[in-house]
C-alpha cells in the first residue's frame, strides 16, 4: 500500500494535479488497488481530520487576516513602521520587515500577509526606486514570518498532532525565532540596499508626527496583546482567540479608522471562505494521506530505523533538517506538518529533544518551503500580486535562502530560543 501511495502521490504532483487532491487520490489508490480495506475508510478518515474544535481557529484567524488588510489597520501598521526606519539607506525595505514582523502577530496565514501589506509595502518599494523583484523577493522572505510569531494556523496544526506540546506553548516558542529571522532579513536589506545605492528620500518624520501616528496605530498594536496576552493569562483557548480577533478586527475597522464597509466586510468573507475551504481540503486530505502509512507501520518502522542509527540528537536534528527542507520544495507547510509529525516527533522525545524545540525547527524549516521552487506558494502569490514572472523573483531569492539557513541552524543548534520564553510562562517545566 505504501509503494502504490507514493507512486500515485508523485505521479498527480508531477502532472499539475492540486496538492490537496493529489493526497486524496493517492490515498484512494492504495486503498483500492490493495483491497485489504473498505473505500469508505478513506472518506471517513478524512471527516476525523477535521473533527476538532481547535480547527475552528484556522477559518477565523484567516477572516481576521482579511478583514486587516481590507480595513485602515495594514496602513497604520505600515505608517507607524515606517515612521522609524523609512528615512535610512534601504528604509522602505526595513519598514517591510518591521510591518510584516507587526501583520505576524495578529494574522497567522503567509498567503494572507503577502497578498495584503506585503504587496502593498512592495508597489510602494517599486515606486521609491527598488527593483521590483528585489521588493517582490522581500516580500516573500518577510511573509515566511507570519507562521513562526503568534498567532500561527501551522502551529494549531502541529499541536493536533503531538500531545507533547500546546497551542500556547507553540505561541510563546516561536516569538524569538521569529524576531532572529526579521533580524537576519533586515542585515540582508542592509547589504543589498548598500551595495545598489537603495537611498530614502523621505526625511525623519518629527517627534510630534511620530507621537501621532504611534497613538493612532495603537488600537492595531493591541490586538496582539490581546491574542497573546488574552491566551497567557487564561483569559481565552486560541480558538477563542481567533474568534475575539475577528471582533476585534471589524470593530477597529469601522469604527476607530472608519475605513470599512459592509462591501468590505463581505468580501473578506468570500475571501477568507475560499482560503479556508482550501486550507480545509488540505487538512481533510493529509489526514487520509497518513492514516495509509500509520495502518502500514511506516512510523514504527522509521522510529527503529533511527534508534538503530544510534544517533546523537543534534544528528537527528540536523538529519531532520536535511529531509525537511527537501521535503518542504514540494508540499506545503500544513500537510507536510500532517504527514510528518506523527513520524519523526515519538523518536525526536525519545532522544530527549524538548518538544516545543523540535516543533519549532520542523515548523520553521517547512514555512521555508513556501519559498522555495518548485512549488513555493509564497512566490506565485507575490508574482500575481506585483504582475512580475515566478523567474525574476526567484533570481533575487538566494541571499534570503541564506539568511533562512542560518537561522535554522542557529534554532536547531541553540534550543533556548525556542524552550525560554513557553518556560517562564509557565507552558513548560
Amino acid at each position: 500500500m505504501v509503494e502504490i501511495l507514493i507512486a500515485a502521490f508523485l505521479i498527480l504532483m508531477v502532472t499539475g494535479v492540486p496538492i490537496a487532491f493529489a493526497l486524496a487520490m493517492a490515498a484512494f489508490a492504495a486503498v483500492a488497488i490493495s483491497g485489504r480495506y473498505p473505500m469508505v475508510v478513506v472518506v471517513k478518515e478524512m471527516f476525523t481530520g477535521l473533527d476538532s474544535f481547535p480547527l475552528l481557529a484556522v477559518p477565523f484567524f484567516i477572516l481576521a487576516a482579511e478583514i486587516m488588510s481590507t480595513g485602515a489597520i495594514s496602513r497604520m501598521l505600515l505608517r507607524f513602521a515606517a515612521q522609524f526606519v523609512g528615512h535610512l539607506r534601504g528604509g522602505l525595505g526595513y519598514a517591510n520587515i518591521l510591518t510584516g514582523t507587526l501583520f505576524a502577530g495578529i494574522s497567522g496565514s503567509a498567503l494572507a500577509s503577502a497578498a495584503g501589506p506585503g504587496a502593498m509595502m512592495a508597489r510602494m518599494m517599486e515606486r521609491s526606486g527598488y527593483s521590483k523583484a528585489y521588493a517582490g523577493a522581500l516580500t516573500i522572505s518577510v511573509a515566511v514570518i507570519d507562521p513562526i510569531i503568534p498567532p500561527s494556523i501551522t502551529m494549531i496544526i502541529y499541536a493536533l498532532q503531538d500531545r507533547n506540546v500546546s497551542v500556547g506553548s507553540l505561541f510563546m516558542a516561536g516569538i524569538l525565532p521569529g524576531l532572529l529571522i526579521a533580524g537576519l532579513l533586515a542585515g540582508v536589506n542592509w547589504h543589498i540596499s548598500r551595495r545598489r545605492g537603495y537611498r530614502s528620500e523621505d526625511e525623519r518624520p518629527s517627534a510630534g508626527q511620530m507621537l501621532r501616528n504611534s497613538v493612532a496605530a495603537l488600537p492595531a498594536l493591541l490586538l496582539i496583546v490581546l491574542i497573546v496576552g488574552g491566551i497567557r493569562g487564561g483569559l481565552f483557548t486560541p480558538t477563542e482567540a481567533s474568534v475575539v480577533a475577528v471582533f476585534y478586527a471589524i470593530l477597529v475597522s469601522a469604527f476607530v479608522y472608519r475605513g470599512f464597509s459592509l462591501a468590505d466586510l463581505w468580501g473578506a468573507f468570500l475571501r477568507s471562505a475560499i482560503m479556508s475551504v482550501a486550507v480545509l481540503m488540505i487538512l481533510a486530505a493529509a489526514r487520509a494521506f497518513a492514516w495509509v502509512l500509520i495502518i502500514e507501520g511506516v512510523p514504527q518502522a522509521m522510529a527503529d530505523a533511527v534508534i538503530a542509527m544510534n544517533l546523537s540528537p543534534l544528528a537527528f536534528l540536523l538529519m531532520v533538517n536535511v529531509l525537511l527542507l527537501f521535503f518542504g520544495m514540494f508540499m506545503d507547510p500544513l500537510p507536510g506538518v500532517m504527514i510528518l509529525v506523527p513520524i519523526l516527533a515519538p523518536i525526536a522525545h525519545s532522544l530527549g529533544i524538548a518538544a516545543d524545540h523540535f516543533a519549532i525547527v520542523v515548523i520553521v524549516n517547512l514555512t521555508f518551503g513556501l519559498m522555495t521552487p518548485p512549488v513555493g506558494s509564497l512566490i506565485f502569490v507575490v508574482a500575481s500580486a506585483t504582475k512580475q514572472r515566478p523567474s525574476a523573483l526567484i533570481r533575487e531569492l538566494p541571499p534570503f535562502f541564506l539568511a533562512a539557513l542560518v537561522s535554522l541552524l542557529v534554532l536547531t543548534f541553540v534550543p533556548a530560543l525556542s524552550t525560554w520564553l513557553p518556560r517562564i510562562g509557565g507552558f513548560a517545566p
